[in-house]
């Protein structure tokens, strides 16, 4: 069976426009893929007010974050992520005060707290028996996901707000961790 010149043409006119059609697709797909895979983790410590004024989108969430950086704290660090695609943020300050303060304050929201947990991360914390998720150590300057054991975790605040069947799948918490030993104190937010 023979086929007319202009059955010809429309075949091939068909075909270099699928092929344009998956190119164009496929660079679109990967693009997109490549500008979202990337999330900027902001440590630098001058923003910490305008972080925790106006970026963080609920104020009740960080209610319990100093209004500005202590002006006694030693060794500070930060680490804060909007990531509204992924819908997962997260907001953290570490530092070091008199074992007075310190003390302190352990003993202000060890009384507040809905949850205490030694070391650990949100996996480990969100796996106990009702168990719920907290944060990882995203200040830490050995660069490990957990809270060493010297760390008291106590969560202020654990809001599930996924769906049934699907638990924990949306929420946030928050919350301090806390070492006597060393000082240290981490002021922390997650939502997802």
């Amino acid at each position: 069976m023979k086929q007319s010149p202009i059955v010809k043409i429309v075949m091939i006119f068909l075909l270099s426009f699928g092929s344009l059609g998956i190119v164009i697709g496929s660079f679109s797909i990967n693009k997109s893929s490549s500008n979202t895979a990337t999330t900027e983790i902001i440590t630098d410590t001058s923003q910490y007010t305008k972080i925790r004024n106006q970026r963080w989108t609920d104020l009740g969430q960080i209610k319990h974050f100093p209004l500005a950086i202590p002006a006694d704290a030693k060794d500070i660090n930060m680490a804060y992520s909007d990531s509204l695609i992924q819908g997962n943020s997260f907001f953290q300050i570490r530092f070091k005060q008199s074992p007075e303060q310190i003390k302190k304050l352990f003993s202000e929201y060890s009384k507040k707290s809905l949850r205490q947990y030694r070391g650990g991360n949100t996996n480990d914390h969100s796996n106990q028996p009702k168990g719920v998720p907290t944060t990882f150590f995203y200040t830490s300057s050995i660069k490990t996901e957990s809270f060493p054991n010297t760390y008291q975790i106590l969560v202020l605040k654990a809001q599930d707000q996924g769906q049934a069947g699907f638990k924990w799948n949306h929420g946030h918490s928050y919350g301090v961790a806390i070492d006597l030993a060393a000082s240290e104190i981490v002021y922390w937010a997650e939502k997802w």
